[in-house]
């Protein structure tokens, strides 16, 4: 089945990546339903998180195993990596609306959100620029909370704050390996295959980190 994938490996990596992403955002809901009194800042939360992995794994599966025009192509390129952005805004959501508070939260929220705005506008009119932009743009967004670095400290349990900085150094070190465009194991597992499963990496320690550290009651 696989082989009928234009990008067979990259396509299998994420399409695994938005099967987890619908059970694990399930999985949430059923949580705080069950073991919290939702309210809107709750259901914001894991709404953003869980949408976010959805919209990123689904789309990027898409991207990758669909055939076309060069032009369907770019359109699906475009919205593949866009969908990076409204991952990075919609991974901070949790962190900042149920773990900061006051002018913390709102400044960290509202400059994560412009940002992935701006984000999504330049894929969209800019789809070639050059590559070690784009990944800049991508590393640069998703380190801004060392600007909220000691009120997460002070908030998460240490296990949480433990996988929110090592989501983060598996985000970036597949970002570093796509702007390089190394390693290339073998030549149907290349950079940007290592690159997607070091995404997931980091998706996962996050989704942990926000299941377990802060969703989950102590």
């Amino acid at each position: 089945m696989i082989e009928k994938f234009r990008d067979p490996m990259s396509a299998l990596t994420h399409l695994i990546g938005a099967v987890l992403s619908v059970i694990g955002t399930i999985a949430m809901l059923i949580l705080i339903t069950v073991e919290k009194e939702v309210n809107a800042l709750t259901l914001t939360s894991v709404l953003a998180f869980g949408l976010g992995l959805i919209a990123l794994y689904t789309t990027s599966f898409t991207y990758h195993a669909i055939h076309g025009s060069p032009e369907k192509i770019i359109r699906m390129k475009k919205t593949d990596h866009s969908m990076i952005f409204l991952l990075i805004a919609g991974s901070y959501t949790p962190f900042c609306l149920l773990c900061l508070t006051g002018v913390t939260r709102v400044a960290l929220m509202s400059a994560i959100w412009a940002v992935a705005v701006i984000g999504v506008l330049m894929m969209v009119f800019w789809i070639n620029m050059p590559r070690w932009l784009n990944t800049g743009l991508y590393i640069f967004m998703g380190w801004f909370a060392l600007f909220a670095l000691k009120p997460l400290y002070d908030a998460l349990p240490t296990g949480g704050f433990v996988f929110l900085l090592l989501g983060g150094i598996m985000y970036t070190v597949g970002g570093v390996m796509y702007g390089l465009k190394k390693p290339n194991i073998w030549p149907e597992f290349g950079f940007h295959e290592v690159f997607h499963v070091f995404v997931m990496m980091g998706s996962l320690c996050h989704y942990y980190a926000v299941f377990r550290y802060i969703l989950m009651p102590a």
